[in-house]
This record gives structure tokens, C-alpha cells and sequence, in this order.
């Protein structure tokens, strides 16, 4: 099974995760998609996510957030496409929902969120945003 854009399947999973009110999902595992997961869940988006082994295959099983029933994620969006690459430098990384939300970003030092990303002073290719 390939692939065209890992982040946007990704996001397709988290989204249709949600839409199902489904508990866990899974996906799977590449460096992409593991790092969003962690940035995800250290953000307090996702509860929890581990690496399992599958005929020999590595996937992720992601737990979603659910707060009185709602899910956690009211938004999540692919801002960079494989047709439209969007950068921006660390002066210019705009504000989700006036700092409510975030950015997830791909810089020279790795995938970051979007308040590492100013923290730092660094630039990159904004890959989603989600609030």
C-alpha cells in the first residue's frame, strides 16, 4: 500500500477517526507520521500513541481525545501539498485561532509546533494546522 502525501493521510485518518467517534485508529508508521503523532500528543491533542508490528509492517495505534463526548480536535487541516509548497520564515509563522490552535512545521532541525518554531527563531514548510 503506498502513499502519495503522508500528511495528508494522516490527517484523513484523524479526521475520519473523529467523524466515526472511534477510540483508536491506525496508521501506518513512517518518521512523518511519527513525529506529527508526538507533537500531536505532547500538545494535548491525542492521548496516546504506541508502534505496533502487523505481518511484518510497523503502524502506529493512535488513541484519540474525547472531552464530554466532543472530540478534542474541532480542526485539522494539510496546509503544504505536494502541488503547493508553503513556507514561511519564523517572523511571518501566522497564529492559529489567535494562539488558540497551532501550527505543525518542518525546519532544518526536525518537525516542530509552530510556539518552538518562533522560540528558536526558526523557518519552514508549514505542514498542517489544527485547533
Amino acid at each position: 500500500m503506498s502513499f502519495n502525501h503522508p500528511v495528508s493521510d494522516i490527517v484523513a485518518i484523524i479526521k475520519n477517526g473523529y467523524l466515526a467517534d472511534r477510540t483508536t485508529i491506525e496508521c501506518p508508521s513512517s518518521k512523518i507520521r511519527e513525529n506529527i503523532v508526538k507533537i500531536l500528543k505532547d500538545e494535548g491533542y491525542i492521548l496516546n500513541y504506541s508502534k505496533i508490528k502487523k505481518d511484518s509492517k510497523e503502524f502506529l495505534n493512535i488513541v484519540l481525545k474525547y472531552h464530554n463526548s466532543q472530540p478534542v480536535v474541532s480542526y485539522i487541516s494539510v496546509i503544504s501539498k505536494p502541488g503547493k509548497r508553503v513556507y514561511c520564515n519564523a517572523k511571518k509563522i501566522p497564529l492559529v485561532k489567535n494562539g488558540l490552535g497551532m501550527s505543525v512545521i518542518s525546519t532544518s532541525q526536525g518537525i516542530i509546533s509552530d510556539h518552538e518554531a518562533r522560540v528558536k527563531n526558526l523557518g519552514g514548510e508549514i505542514l498542517l494546522k489544527i485547533f
